[in-house]
């Protein structure tokens, strides 16, 4: 059974899918042809025998050794793992060369080299496919390629290393003096189609760094946290499916959010509030096509009945998401169950409509020329949301147990309401003008009444609750209410004292008293960490920037050694948890940066008022808040009112 920690783990991909590459040199998980095919290996869920790649140093021990180091090679995703042993220096470079069509053939590329001394290396390649259940048939092709085979599916290795049977598995024992390279270049090819053509490995590398050298100088950050922001960018772009634009949520499936429990979800789809934060992050630094291929993408999905939308959907655009369990999987380190598809795709989630809603907005406002058809889109789904905005819901958290009236989900419904309006007002869309902004301020009155606690100064999880959710911190970014309005600023700090780990990281909720099992399940779970990014957002727009820049600072050592993160942190055994790496987490990342960089350049400003962003190394051309984990769309005027004067603390000091 896998013991590898979770961020033990690093990523490699072509855009098509990727596959996770362990310390140890062991490739434990990769679906292939696609994100959301069966796995081609899972030893990531269970042990060798559902599917591994064991590649580096010949080991004297039962246990393969871990890297000594290792790196991605410069801004790219080719993968340098460095072992130092008693006999001499091991170095491997794995790479998945890039393609953006949809004709692409995946690649997983090995190039084994001795730096020093001399090394002996074994390579054991198990592949089983089906997620573990099926072992393939071996054989020896034309020249010297292996074939592994079974029913659709089909693995060509390409070697030059001596290669034998054993078990089900081809070994290749080797010695390497300083100097020496060889290399494993593994194919998948839909076993009705023959074998693929042969790629020569050192070529297939230099194009991937190529690929990823051209595509890193787009970035038009260039702000304090560039090394993280860049990483975290690279890791979004290889979470693309290329061929439609979407984005999967990870590659994985079932890593537990806690060690041993059952909340354990097949993230490789879609989700449709992640649009959101992932469009604005990548048109904030300057990638303008990737976020016209998302919104394309958004668009396609979404289209038809509002009524029949839904909260993700398949990287293709696909809707049915059937969930199902795998027994035959062990789970990661005895997480059960394990499970493929995700059921929650059929859930009501009223904050879905304004997530979709914004993303348009933002689109339209970045002049992405967003289909024509978007603006009725909008329209009909506000139609839809006047009937239903009112009803309880699943809420941002997917939650499994009774429907609430969660605080956020009407929140975002006021986010709709209010941006259409705004669309109707610029002479873009037709639409009930006056009646809709009755609406707006009904559900503002209805938020604010019913959503709120006077007595401890805080909203809540849900109306009638007592209890807090980190989804509240959402209110001021929005532009709900301003940043400095008392009920947000007694709701951050009411956060910080209820749903602080330890470590001074966010609970998504608590889960312990009334709020226990709120998602139907037992046990616990870490810190979510885009959560703790967003009290960073939220502390820097209240004024408390050297706070947000404490807390920020404190997350990114959170990231594991090639600066990859899961989607939440276990304060307890301090480490990784959930599926990885999550792309929610390296949005959050991502404009959590932004943010700080934004704060510390409007202080600059109002010192000198002389200096421009740009003198700053700031682009002069952001929209929206000063701040903000989705920053998107501009505040009411009672909050752009706010964003021109100074901060204030909760005790009424300017900052």
């Amino acid at each position: 059974m896998s013991h590898s920690r979770i961020e033990d783990y690093a990523l490699i991909g072509d855009l098509h899918t990727a596959a996770l590459i362990s310390r140890t040199g062991s490739l434990d998980w990769a679906c292939f042809p696609r994100f959301d095919s069966a796995s081609a290996f899972a030893e990531l869920l269970g042990d060798e025998t559902h599917g591994s790649w064991q590649l580096g140093p010949l080991s004297h021990s039962s246990a393969p050794a871990p890297a000594t180091h290792r790196r991605y090679v410069g801004d790219s995703l080719a993968l340098e793992s460095t072992w130092v042993t008693t006999d001499g220096t091991l170095q491997i470079t794995d790479a998945m060369p890039p393609a953006e069509h949809d004709a692409h053939i995946p690649h997983v590329v090995r190039i084994v080299k001795a730096v020093s001394g001399r090394v002996t290396v074994r390579s054991c390649l198990r592949p089983r496919f089906d997620y573990g259940l099926v072992r393939p048939r071996v054989s020896k092709e034309a020249g010297e390629r292996w074939l592994l085979v079974a029913g659709p599916d089909a693995l060509w290795l390409d070697t030059s290393v001596p290669t034998h049977v054993r078990d089900g598995a081809l070994y290749s024992d080797l010695t390497l003096s300083e100097g020496d390279t060889v290399t494993f270049t593994l194919t998948y090819r839909n076993s009705h189609q023959g074998p693929p053509p042969v790629i020569a490995p050192e070529a297939a590398l230099a194009m991937t760094l190529a690929y990823w050298e051209g595509w890193v100088s787009r970035c038009t950050y260039q702000g304090e946290y560039r090394e993280a922001v860049i990483r975290s960018l690279i890791t979004l772009k290889a979470l693309t499916y290329a061929p439609t634009g979407g984005i999967v949520a990870a590659p994985t499936t079932s890593l537990p959010e806690e060690i041993g429990g059952e909340r354990n979800w097949d993230y490789r789809f879609c989700w449709l509030r992640d649009a959101a934060i992932t469009l604005s992050s990548l048109l904030r630094t300057g990638y303008r096509d990737e976020a016209r291929h998302w919104a394309a993408w958004l668009l396609r999905a979404v289209a038809g009945d509002p009524s029949t939308l839904q909260i993700m959907y398949g990287i293709t655009g696909k809707r049915r998401l059937p969930e199902s369990e795998l027994p035959h999987l062990p789970g990661y380190m005895g997480s059960r169950p394990v499970r493929i598809g995700n059921g929650a795709a059929s859930q009501l989630q009223l904050d879905v409509y304004g997530e979709v809603i914004e993303t348009l907005t933002r689109a339209r406002q970045a002049g992405l020329g967003v289909d024509e058809t978007a603006a009725d889109l909008q329209v009909a789904l506000v139609e839809w949301l006047e009937q239903h905005w009112d009803e309880p819901d699943e809420g941002v958290w997917e939650v499994r147990g009774p429907r609430r009236h969660f605080v956020h989900s009407k929140v975002m419904a006021w986010v709709a309401v209010d941006r259409t309006i705004k669309l109707i007002e610029s002479g873009e869309a037709a639409g009930p003008l006056e009646r809709w902004r009755e609406l707006r301020d009904t559900i503002h009155q209805d938020v604010c009444e019913r959503g709120y606690d006077q007595q401890r100064n805080t909203f809540t999880q849900s109306y009638g609750s007592r209890e807090l959710d980190a989804s509240l911190l959402l209110i001021p970014q929005m532009g709900f209410l301003p940043p400095d309005d008392g009920r947000v600023v007694g709701t951050i700090e009411a956060i910080q004292r209820e749903l602080s780990t330890q470590d001074g990281l966010i609970l998504r909720y608590p889960t312990t008293g009334e709020t226990a099992g709120v998602d139907g399940l037992t046990g616990d779970e870490g810190a979510f960490l885009a959560c703790s990014f967003w009290l960073a957002d939220d502390l820097a727009m209240i004024g408390r920037t050297e706070k947000a820049r404490q807390l920020f600072e404190r997350l990114l050592t959170l990231r594991n050694d090639v600066g990859l993160l899961a989607e939440e942190w276990d304060p307890r055994r301090r480490r990784q948890v959930g599926n990885f790496p999550q792309a929610f987490s390296h949005v959050a990342l991502v404009d959590s940066a932004v943010a700080l960089d934004r704060a510390s350049a409007t202080a600059q400003t109002a010192a000198s008022p002389t200096l421009t962003l740009r003198e700053l190394g700031q682009p002069d051309s952001t929209a929206g808040p000063a701040a903000g984990v989705y920053d998107m769309g501009p505040p009411p005027e009672k909050a752009a009112a706010h964003l021109a004067a100074p901060a204030r603390t909760a005790d009424g000091e300017t900052q």
